[in-house]
């Protein structure tokens, strides 16, 4: 994922093996907007972007959160995911 606003930080490249035995976050998406709306916006279109296989990732439930109406009202709080999903 790219483009204005957009970041993505990771050491993985084609071909790596990810290990069973230690952290198995594989980078992380980091997305800047001049307003909440614009970077959902933003943040949905670059989960799009991705192209990952061989493993499951959190990318469908990330969407899930950045369509839910409590988050895009900023209206959740810390417990929302958990009671949420």
């Amino acid at each position: 994922p790219g483009g204005p606003g957009v970041r993505f930080d990771s050491h993985v490249y084609e071909g790596y093996t990810i290990s069973p035995y230690y952290d198995s976050m594989i980078g992380k998406l980091i997305v800047h907007r001049a307003d909440r709306a614009t970077a959902i916006r933003t943040a949905l279109r670059a989960l799009d972007e991705f192209v990952i296989e061989g493993v499951q990732t959190t990318i469908p439930l990330a969407r899930r959160i950045l369509e839910h109406n409590v988050f895009q009202s900023a209206a959740g709080d810390t417990s929302f995911v958990e009671r949420t999903f």
